[in-house]
């Protein structure tokens, strides 16, 4: 059985990357933020791509599946992709116009940014990223 929050009675988990670069942190922290205000539920990425028999089922059962990823390399949306499980709403935070910088800053600003992003896809809107197919 899945425990996780849900979105209209459906069972949500995000994927985050969390990469060492401000933007890996940005989409860490948006995931965790998305998390606290009910979207869906963080869960683990390092579990899928170790090939976790339980977290993969996990996710293949999941009604919606998010995938927030810090640049264009697509880690997060890689890992994802390779146990074939469709994507609802993916986001790349440097779509969205914040830069990829070699050091773990970031502001609220950028955390919101993403998080919009990925409410506004999830409601069919235009996120903005330019890699979700929602434009």
């Amino acid at each position: 059985m899945l425990s996780s929050n849900d979105r209209e009675g459906k069972t949500v988990l995000i994927f985050a990357c969390s990469g060492g670069s401000n933007v890996g942190q940005i989409s860490n922290e948006a995931a965790k933020k998305l998390t606290a205000d009910g979207v869906g539920r963080f869960f683990c990425l390092a579990g899928v791509g170790g090939d976790i028999s339980g977290i993969i089922e996990t996710t293949k059962a999941a009604d919606e599946v998010i995938v927030i990823d810090g640049c264009s390399v697509a880690c997060a949306k890689a890992i994802i992709d390779k146990i074939d499980v469709p994507i609802n709403c993916y986001i790349d935070a440097t779509k969205l116009g914040i830069e990829k910088a070699p050091h773990l800053d970031f502001t609220d600003e950028e955390i919101n940014t993403v998080c919009d992003a990925v409410t506004t896809c999830l409601e069919g809107g235009d996120c903005g990223c330019g890699g979700c197919g929602c434009s």
